[in-house]
This record gives structure tokens, C-alpha cells and sequence, in this order.
């Protein structure tokens, strides 16, 4: 067949087989399967090609196996299944609860998809996941050697009613766990009678050390009036991504 076909061709398959089979039948498929057209006809197929990019990408391959992979990897952001995949590291005062939006002396998300939140009471209460990256799909040396950029965002919000504290740290891990970067800004002190709206942060780790293998994920807070209940800071919508 001739090379144009083949890669019309070839380009309908997924990465998978590409790469772990086809690559693998001949000389000229393997160089066919090797071709930045193929991956780029991949690209423009699945609606990750933009025109803009072309001089910016340097591996159509790598550009598109993100593009497929790219997903929230924090898993229950939103409370949707109670609180399954957290961790409750810290758990006082009245405890960890969940409630609809947009609550008591509260505002709705500007994403109205959005429909439960996490809320925290007069004791410290922080949650957290770990995310193993190998598990999540995302292969040692790719993270090794391209070292893809990895976006973490939050929201939260305070009660009109009563001050509150808000705290984030994203760990960046080893294999053995060693702290290799980490995101961990100044607490968030929101005074009562605030406006009640809800504010993401966002943090995007670049250029990071090789060797990372977990991303840690930790938030939380408290009231800062110790009323009994749920006056505390309100977090949901939680997402990091691995982006090309």
C-alpha cells in the first residue's frame, strides 16, 4: 500500500495497538507507525490538533497519548458518592459533612453541574487522595523525560455568616515517597460576613524534578468562631490534570 493510505489507514487503530503491535509486523509499517503524519492524523481525528500549535510540538506521538489521557485524577471532586476515595486525615469537631448547593448563607458554583459540596466544622478537618500516575496510565519515562505539566485547582467558599480558614498542599512524590516539589500557600483566613463567594486556586507544576511517581492531594480547614455544626470552610470541584 502506498505510505499515504497506510497512515489513513493505520490512524483509525488505537495507540495501543499501534505501538505494542502494528509497529512490530514490518519494517514499513514500524516506520509508518513511527511518522509524525500518522500521529498527527491521530490528533486531528480526536479533535486535539490545532492549527497553532504545529511549531510549538516537538512529539506528535507524546502530544497525542496525553491528549487521550488528559482526565480529573482526583476521583469523587464533587461528593457525588459520599465520601469515597478520600482519606480523612483530620476529622473533628462536628466532623466532615456533605451538603447541597448552595447551602445555608451560601452561593451556587458558577458550573451549575455542580450540586454537593464538602463542609467543614470547628475542629481541623482535612481529606486527601493519592494518586499513583503509573496506574492512572502515565508511564515512568514520559514523566521522566518530557516531564508533561501537572495542573492542580480547588475551589471554596466561606458561610455569610461565620469566619473560616482554608488550607491546600499538593506533594509531588517518589517512588519512596520523598517530597521532590510541593505547592503549600499561606492559609486562607476568610473574615465573617464575607461576600460567600465561591474562588478557585489553581497551581500548575513545571519543569520538576525526574523520578515523580504519586501526587498527593490534601485540603481542608475550619470554622474560626468554633460554633458547634457546620460553619467551616465549603471546598468542592477539586481536579488535577496531566496536561501536553
Amino acid at each position: 500500500l502506498p505510505e499515504d493510505v497506510l497512515v489513513e489507514l493505520l490512524s483509525l487503530l488505537p495507540a495501543r495497538e499501534l505501538v505494542c503491535t502494528c509497529r512490530l509486523v514490518c519494517t514499513q509499517w514500524r516506520y509508518v507507525v513511527d511518522l509524525t503524519t500518522l500521529w498527527k492524523r491521530k490528533c486531528q481525528r480526536e479533535g486535539f490538533y490545532v492549527q497553532s500549535l504545529d511549531r510549538n510540538i516537538a512529539d506528535w506521538k507524546i502530544f497525542y497519548m496525553l491528549c487521550s489521557l488528559k482526565r480529573n485524577l482526583i476521583k469523587n471532586p464533587c461528593a457525588e458518592e459520599n465520601f469515597q476515595h478520600w482519606k480523612l486525615d483530620n476529622n473533628e469537631g462536628d466532623k466532615w459533612k456533605i451538603e447541597n448547593l448552595p447551602g445555608t448563607h451560601g452561593r451556587d458554583l458558577p458550573d451549575p453541574s455542580i450540586q454537593k459540596y464538602f463542609v467543614t466544622s470547628y475542629g481541623p478537618c482535612f481529606k486527601s487522595q493519592l494518586i499513583t500516575l503509573q496506574k492512572e496510565g502515565y508511564w515512568n519515562q514520559l514523566m521522566d523525560e518530557k516531564r508533561p505539566e501537572i495542573v492542580v485547582k480547588d475551589w471554596y467558599a466561606a458561610r455569610f455568616d461565620c469566619g473560616c480558614r482554608y488550607e491546600l498542599t499538593v506533594k509531588l512524590l517518589s517512588e519512596d515517597y520523598i517530597v521532590l516539589e510541593e505547592f503549600h500557600p499561606e492559609p486562607v483566613v476568610i473574615e465573617q460576613w464575607s461576600d460567600a463567594k465561591w474562588r478557585e486556586i489553581s497551581h500548575t507544576f513545571q519543569n520538576y524534578p525526574a523520578g515523580v511517581r504519586y501526587i498527593w492531594f490534601q485540603h481542608g480547614g475550619q470554622d474560626t468562631q468554633f460554633w458547634a455544626g457546620w460553619y467551616g470552610i465549603r471546598v468542592t470541584n477539586s481536579s488535577i490534570t496531566v496536561g501536553p
